[in-house]
Parts: structure tokens; sequence; C-alpha cells
């Protein structure tokens, strides 16, 4: 099984993405079993515990990351200032990783305030959030959930590895450690609000109506 190991090592450390089972298996022409790359993946990602690169599995699939623990020193030859979530950003997104489907009265229900169209299109651009379905309710409101972007950018496999909630009602600070170690964090998101900081106060309710 050694030639399947580097194959696979090959394969992905060579893509640009995430690699589904499916297409793991594709490289051997179906002759491996899903149990038996398994395997082999927990062997690979055993012998890169220790070195610069891990082995890991997201919802997308798996890819090889640089380990958290070296994100200090890989800034200093590709540095990027971290964005500051604003707080209608955070906990929007938040109440839709742990309550969803939720629709957007939902939301501002739990906050309290108006959640703007504009907020919930940047999510989405984002590749975040999306619409999964519509309640049937008064006006059919749309339901909104996160994405399997969401939890690769995140670095999770699946909803279940969210950071359990030590509180009722502290999603947003939750995530908001989630995202800190997450290697999205560095990343230019089109919602990042430089300036300003996760404790500010929230945001005043405004006259838009909601949908």
């Amino acid at each position: 099984m050694l030639d399947a190991k580097r194959v696979l090592e090959a394969a992905l450390l060579c893509a640009d993405q995430p690699m589904q089972m499916r297409d793991l298996r594709t490289l051997f022409d179906q002759a491996l079993e899903e149990p038996q790359l398994r395997d082999l993946l927990d062997e690979i990602r055993g012998e890169w515990a220790e070195r610069g690169l891990q082995l890991t599995e997201v919802a997308s699939g798996w890819r090889f990351q640089s380990h958290p623990d070296l994100a200090h020193y890989l800034e200093k030859v590709h540095p990027e200032k971290p964005p500051r979530y604003s707080r209608a950003v955070l906990e929007t997104l938040a109440i839709i990783a742990y309550r969803q489907p939720v629709t957007r009265g939902d939301i501002e229900e739990i906050r309290g305030v108006t959640v703007h169209s504009q907020l919930l299109r940047q999510l989405e651009d984002r590749g975040w959030v999306e619409t999964v379905g519509h309640r049937e309710s008064v006006g059919r409101p749309a339901l909104l959930a996160t994405t399997r972007q969401f939890l690769d950018d995140l670095g999770l496999a699946s909803l279940k590895e969210l950071p359990a909630l030590t509180t009722p009602g502290n999603e947003g600070e939750a995530l908001s450690q989630l995202l800190s170690d997450a290697d999205a964090a560095s990343a230019e998101l089109p919602f990042a609000d430089p300036g300003v900081a996760l404790a500010d106060p929230a945001v005043s309710p405004s006259t838009e109506n909601p949908v």
C-alpha cells in the first residue's frame, strides 16, 4: 500500500481544493473501497501530524493545510491583517449556523434589531449562507442555512464540530473564537468592517421592512 499512499499524498498536495472520496477512488480506478482509503488517509494524517502541513477532512473532502501553530511565522512572509467582524455580521452568521434553518424574521426576533438585506446578501456572496427552502407561513419567507463552503473555510467537516455553547445565546462568542482560529479569518472578506470591534453596541433598528 506504500504506492497508494504516495499517490494519495501527491494528489492531495497538488489539489487546489478539497478532494472528495469519489475523486480519491478514481485515482485507483475504483479498486480501493472507501474503508481502505480512509485507513490510508488516517495513516497519512498520523505521519504528517508533527510536520508543517496537516491532512484534514472538511465538508467538501480532504485537503492539506498549514498547521495553526505556524500561522505567526507564515504571516511574516504573507502579512495579512485579519478583518474585525462587526457585531451585526457575527451575530447574524452565528444565529444561522447554530439555529438553521431560520428566516430573516427569526434572526430579527432573536437579535432585537432589523437585519439589513445587504448584510444577508454579503453573506450569500461570500458563499457562507444560502436559501434552502421557504417556510409555509404568511409570505413564505426564505429559510436560511450555512453552506459547505462555510464549513470548509472554518476547517470543519460538519456542523457537529461547531463549538459547544456554554450558555444559551452566546453563539456569537463561540463563532468569534472559531473564526479567529480558522484560515478564513485572515482572508479579505467583503463584509469585514475594519476598526469595528466585536464589542460595539448593537446597531439601532432601522425603518427597513423585514421580508
